[in-house]
């Protein structure tokens, strides 16, 4: 029988990267002499990968991109990004140690993120978390992403596991859809990137630390599924 799982998102979830995500970003806006996303703006830009966030940031000062300025702007944003890893990025309190939890507990683990999966690795590889995980899917992995359902249960045939017994855990309305579509319970943290809380977006469970995610709580959620 395959292992049960748990699915981690990653910015906003696994890992508070919201500081270098600004910095990158208003490192691109600078070249076109936009004023900069104030780090209270940050929930209202992130989440959908560098693309979005450019586009966000130029609604949100409504200017109007021009012609191949988006291309040009994510290639800066993306060298900007890349050469800064880790930066000031760290995983969340008590983030390491559920990984753990639930790998002594017999469950396999793994990363589904819209991140581009380069960039990932790169995050993941100089945090030292690369080696807890079967499978890190960005969102350049497969031809689908995030709210798509196959992107999640493409991620779980990766890592060789059960989609039948298997969790996500997210920060998002993108995580929950994406889950929910995939016939998989998903528990919520309250402390990621959301411009809404992510109880309006009725996940199976919402937590506000690490701490209470409990092996227990996935186990009844997945029993609970399966009936």
């Amino acid at each position: 029988m395959s292992a049960p799982i748990i699915v981690f998102d990653l910015d906003g979830t696994l890992v508070d990267t919201a500081p270098d995500l600004l910095d990158s970003l208003n490192h691109c806006l600078e070249t076109v002499d936009m004023e900069p996303v104030k780090q209270e703006d940050i929930n209202r830009i992130v989440g959908f990968g560098s693309r979005v966030m450019i586009e966000r940031a130029f609604a949100l000062r409504r200017r109007h991109l021009a012609g191949n300025q988006l291309d040009a702007l994510q290639a800066i944003f993306l060298d900007h990004y890349t050469a800064n890893v880790p930066g000031h990025s760290r995983p969340f309190p008590g983030a390491v140690d559920t990984i753990e939890r639930f790998r002594t507990a017999g469950y396999t683990a793994a990363v589904c993120t819209n991140k581009l999966e380069g960039m990932s690795l790169s995050l993941l590889e100089a945090l030292g978390l690369v080696e807890h995980f079967q499978a890190i899917c960005g969102g350049d992995t497969f031809p689908m992403r995030k709210p798509d359902p196959g992107h999640l249960l493409r991620t779980i045939a990766m890592a060789g596991a059960d989609p039948q017994r298997a969790v996500m855990v997210g920060d998002s309305r993108t995580d929950i859809d994406t889950a929910k579509a995939a016939g998989i319970p998903v528990i919520a943290v309250d402390f990621g990137y959301t411009d809404q809380h992510v109880s309006a977006f009725e996940p199976s469970r919402v937590i506000s630390g690490f701490d209470e995610l409990t092996v227990e709580m996935v186990e009844n959620l997945i029993a609970a599924t399966a009936s």
